[in-house]
């Protein structure tokens, strides 16, 4: 079985569900093979989306009411470690050699190599390499007041067409999910956790995180394409909301949240075996 999909295999969420839908439909296609894959990860910039989410493991102390202190002086190698570039990269090119096919390749390879799509990418990998969150939001909620409508239409629809499914919160949500129930499970926590209460208690805050999510994405698209003219951002728009182009996202937004999500399981698990000053 794929190798990001081994620890979540008894807990079939979501995201799993997703895969296997995918990994299912896939074989009535072509395969793509490993180096046209390997094209793939940096043409589309996703390699660099990928490596972006190891920014993600400096929220798991927060999430168990924590902060990194409590984890002793390895905290920071062991989410290195767990969130390794050269992991992740692993990772997705497992999956995708199970779900995209040759069709679904060569739609996404040729508009990102076009002259548009190279710089789009550009600018996206460099947003994505961004550590300082809070100037780009703030630079881009800038850019949101100063937007005509016109400005404004073009970046909702750039928005909307990366989720059109809208799997992001119900995927944030698993990724919370099995990152505390494993955390509960391997005795991170000193008490245990009711999956059911827990979803129940994530699920209450669904509007607020949808609403934050929306401002936030508005925000980045603001600041990321900001070089781009309104009749550049509706031709992207345009090449997002074809359907093929459709079916690549939401295969790169599965594979991205799975991917996090077992890393987080993972992270749990080294995180029981440390303690404030304590070395793995």
């Amino acid at each position: 079985m794929l190798k990001s999909l081994q620890i979540s295999q008894g807990r079939k969420g979501p995201l799993y569900a997703l895969l296997i839908t995918l990994i299912c439909a896939s074989v009535m296609a072509q395969a793509a093979d490993r180096p046209r894959l390997e094209a793939f990860l940096k043409v589309t910039g996703f390699d660099t989306a990928l490596a972006s989410i190891a920014h993600s493991a400096q929220d798991a102390p927060m999430m168990l009411g924590m902060s990194a202190s409590d984890f002793g002086d390895d905290w920071s190698r062991t989410a290195s470690d767990v969130f390794a570039e050269d992991v992740l990269h692993g990772i997705a090119l497992d999956i995708l050699e199970h779900t995209l096919s040759d069709d679904l390749l060569n739609v996404a390879a040729e508009f990102y190599a076009s002259p548009l799509g190279v710089r789009l990418v550009a600018e996206e990998n460099a947003s994505h390499r961004e550590e300082d969150n809070d100037m780009k939001q703030a630079g881009g909620a800038v850019l949101i007041e100063e937007a005509t409508p016109e400005r404004l239409t073009q970046l909702v629809r750039l928005t909307e067409a990366v989720d059109s499914s809208g799997v992001t919160i119900s995927a944030i949500r698993e990724v919370q999910v099995r990152f505390l129930i494993v955390a509960s499970t391997a005795g991170v926590l000193d008490r245990e956790i009711d999956e059911a209460t827990l979803r129940q208690l994530l699920g209450a805050r669904d509007a607020e995180l949808r609403e934050s999510l929306k401002v936030s994405g508005l925000n980045s698209a603001a600041y990321t394409y900001e070089a781009f003219s309104n009749a550049e951002l509706a031709a992207y728009a345009d090449a997002l909301e074809a359907p093929q182009m459709q079916r690549v996202y939401e295969l790169m937004n599965a594979i991205q949240f799975e991917i996090m999500a077992e890393r987080f399981e993972v992270l749990a698990l080294r995180m029981a075996d440390m303690g404030p000053g304590q070395a793995l």
